[in-house]
């Protein structure tokens, strides 16, 4: 998988996580929340322009090609090392006792706290999709897939 396709696999999977009813779009408010989890630094002027830009009726949301053409802005130009790198930090943000892994009652609660409109339910569903051999806990290889689709 090249970086291109890599980074819009990655794009994918934050969109889709804020998007767990499969609207098609998501709150522009979401975006900086979005681009902090990656591990994004950015000028909150800038992103407010870039939000009205994909935003022209003002309507609080965008689709998955708006979310791709504001992310993209300021994604850095990176390859798959430097992608998995700035992972690991955000992974290593949640794993406080640096266990090598977060619990999914942890990644629940920033799910929860990311996006306050997720059921329970639907919450369940992507621990469900996320904690693979169902341990209880999500390592890092798990949250790679999460975030990157591989």
């Amino acid at each position: 998988m090249d970086d291109d396709a890599q980074r819009v696999a990655i794009l994918r999977k934050a969109f889709q996580m804020f998007d767990p009813s499969n609207t098609g779009s998501i709150e522009t408010a979401k975006i900086s929340t979005i681009l902090n989890s990656m591990g994004q630094v950015f000028d909150h002027k800038e992103l407010s322009e870039m939000i009205k830009e994909n935003d022209p009726e003002s309507s609080g949301r965008v689709d998955f090609e708006g979310f791709s053409m504001i992310a993209t802005r300021f994604l850095e130009e990176d390859d798959a090392e430097s992608t998995q790198q700035e992972l690991k930090e955000a992974f290593r943000l949640y794993d406080k006792e640096g266990n090598g892994y977060i619990t999914t009652a942890t990644l629940k609660e920033i799910l929860a706290a990311l996006d306050d409109k997720l059921t329970g339910r639907e919450l369940d569903g992507i621990i469900a999709e996320i904690d693979t051999d169902g341990s209880g806990t999500v390592d890092f290889d798990e949250f790679m897939e999460m975030m990157t689709g591989d």
